[in-house]
């Protein structure tokens, strides 16, 4: 009987495409849940050094919402490295300016940093619209 852990390599691993509506879903809790599918958690065959996570298309994300009075008081902030140079987004600012860019970073912020984070995290696609181009692919719905 062979109790031996199995490691599996990335390459070995079948990737399935999702997609997510994000309409009227709460930016958190959608991050919550698209993050682990991302890695691989949802798998029995998560390696954790291993980028063994699906693709997630997430459709509608210009219309992420907020819960309590977030949408007002929550900002992004970032520093360009020149004098002065610390800037600041309101929360309904950037959803006019980059409609996709909180659900980016959301869940940019919950993946592993490093390079394996990054290599996982490329595998999220996020559009404004309900229209994307991975048709082809063939996604399917995921219920969150």
């Amino acid at each position: 009987m062979n109790t031996q852990t199995a490691f599996i390599k990335a390459d070995e691993v079948d990737r399935t495409w999702w997609v997510v509506d994000a309409t009227d879903r709460v930016l958190g809790r959608l991050a919550a849940k698209v993050a682990p599918i991302l890695m691989g958690k949802h798998r029995p065959s998560y390696t954790p050094n291993q980028d063994t996570g699906d693709y997630v298309v997430v459709i509608n994300a210009g219309k992420i919402r907020l819960t309590g009075s977030k949408a007002r008081q929550k900002e992004y902030d970032w520093y360009t490295y020149y004098p002065g140079g610390h800037k600041y987004l309101s929360f309904a600012e950037m959803l006019k300016k980059h409609p996709t860019r909180p659900v980016e970073l959301a869940v940019r912020r919950m993946m592993p940093k490093g390079r394996l984070g990054r290599k996982m995290f490329a595998k999220l696609k996020v559009y404004a619209g309900p229209e994307h181009p991975h048709q082809a692919q063939g996604p399917k719905e995921l219920e969150l």
